[in-house]
């Protein structure tokens, strides 16, 4: 009898260390969380800087139609550069319309590749109804270098943000960037930083 009453006590008490453990864990997770700075698009240097207009520039979608880059649009618009033979493109193109639709802006797809790959593009991820422009001129006004990479320009058509980006919460902090006003992520936790702490 006393052997079970001891065994049940020091279950009991391994019991509530073990939620002690959780508990402390669970804290430490918080803090971690709190202190891990989120994921945002990678900056790139080169073209115009955010906050400038975009250039003014004429296009032609691959369906033939007009597209005036740099004038002002009701929701915003995403310029997402994509290449039929870069892999990240393709996972990215499905959660570039999935962020647009959520986000209400107008997303263009921009590439430059013959016109038939571009249009085997459209065909395999349903893009009939986004503006596709194949100009390598657009690529060279933002300097683009590296694929996929997203320009989000603000209803004035201003450069909002722009940077290269690999998945969902890239493009999802080009446009917090946008609404913190901060050209990317990590130039708004920058300047959090720098600001003096307030201490009690």
């Amino acid at each position: 009898m006393t052997f079970l009453i001891a065994s049940q006590v020091l279950l009991w008490v391994l019991v509530l260390g073990l939620l002690v453990v959780v508990l402390a864990l669970a804290r430490q997770i918080g803090l971690l969380h709190e202190r891990i700075a989120p994921v945002g698009a990678l900056a790139v240097a080169g073209g115009p800087e955010v906050g400038q207009p975009a250039p003014p520039m004429s296009l032609q979608t691959l369906d033939g139609s007009n597209l005036q880059l740099g004038a002002p649009s009701q929701s915003g618009r995403m310029i997402l550069f994509v290449s039929s033979d870069c892999p990240v493109c393709k996972r990215l193109i499905p959660l570039a319309k999935s962020v647009a639709k959520a986000e209400q802006f107008d997303l263009v797809f921009a590439g430059d590749a013959p016109s038939a790959d571009l249009r085997a593009l459209v065909g395999r991820y349903d893009l009939e109804a986004y503006p596709f422009v194949n100009s390598r001129e657009l690529g060279m006004a933002f300097q683009v270098a590296k694929l996929p990479y997203a320009v989000l320009l603000d209803e004035a058509g201003r450069i909002a943000a722009k940077g290269l980006v690999n998945t969902r919460e890239h493009l999802e902090s080009l446009v917090t960037a946008k609404s913190v006003g901060f050209a990317s992520i990590q130039s708004y936790l920058a300047a959090r930083e720098a600001e003096p702490s307030v201490t009690a």
